[in-house]
């Protein structure tokens, strides 16, 4: 059914129903900042981005001083503001039974490494992930530059490699790789856009993923991902 053998997930959206608390903090940074605050669509249109990158796109004609302050106060607030944003439901589950299927596991995300780092201790999701790439540390999706560091440093081949993410940019960023690209329905993309951005299939629910991701006839380990 597949090849894979490295399956890289997006972070927000994807792994963690974020997407509430990434709206409600951009419109406290724009409204912050004196600015007309951006409508719930227009920021779903730029969620997975880099920050910097977002808000290019969403003050085109805006400086980029006025930007970067923007992006600043964005992240203190996103760092200080409450949230209730937990793990989708069946994520925590799913990735054990990958785990335990053979198969290696990635993040690729539109955040900050810092911004990681909170996710995986909050969520205790660490233990999953053998490599992971971020915005900071690589152009913004959906650029290939993620996927291709990720499968260059677990030493996989495209065949072997998919990318699980909740946007288009997602689709699109493992289209440009030559890598699958599965849609998850509950994020920021609906079923028929992320098709259209070159999903081979998207799913309802994260559990959905057992299905897609069988069990390896060679399993694999931290030390050796390519049969």
């Amino acid at each position: 059914m597949t090849d894979s053998r490295l399956i890289l997930f997006d972070c927000d959206g994807t792994l963690v129903d974020s997407h509430r608390h990434i709206t409600a903090v951009m419109q406290h940074a724009f409204a912050d900042c004196g600015l007309p605050v951006p409508d719930d669509a227009k920021i779903a249109g730029v969620i997975g981005l880099s920050l910097d990158t977002a808000m290019a796109q969403i003050l085109p004609d805006t400086g980029i001083t006025t930007r970067r302050k923007i992006s600043n106060t964005y992240r203190k607030l996103y760092r200080d503001m409450p949230s209730e944003h937990g793990l989708h439901v069946g994520v925590r589950s799913t990735l054990i039974t990958l785990q335990k299927r053979g198969y290696g596991l990635g993040i690729v995300t539109g955040k900050s490494l810092p911004g990681l780092r909170r996710v995986l201790d909050e969520f205790d999701l660490s233990r999953f992930f053998m490599v992971w790439r971020t915005a900071d540390q690589c152009p913004s999706k959906p650029h290939p530059g993620m996927v291709n560091e990720c499968m260059a440093e677990m030493g996989v081949e495209r065949a072997q490699t998919a990318v699980v993410g909740d946007a288009c940019v997602d689709m699109q960023m493992a289209t440009a790789c030559g890598v699958r690209a599965i849609g998850v329905s509950f994020g920021a993309g609906s079923h028929d856009a992320l098709m259209g951005a070159g999903a081979e299939g998207v799913v309802d629910c994260f559990d959905e993923l057992r299905v897609r991701f069988p069990p390896l006839r060679q399993s694999v380990t931290s030390s050796t991902i390519a049969p």
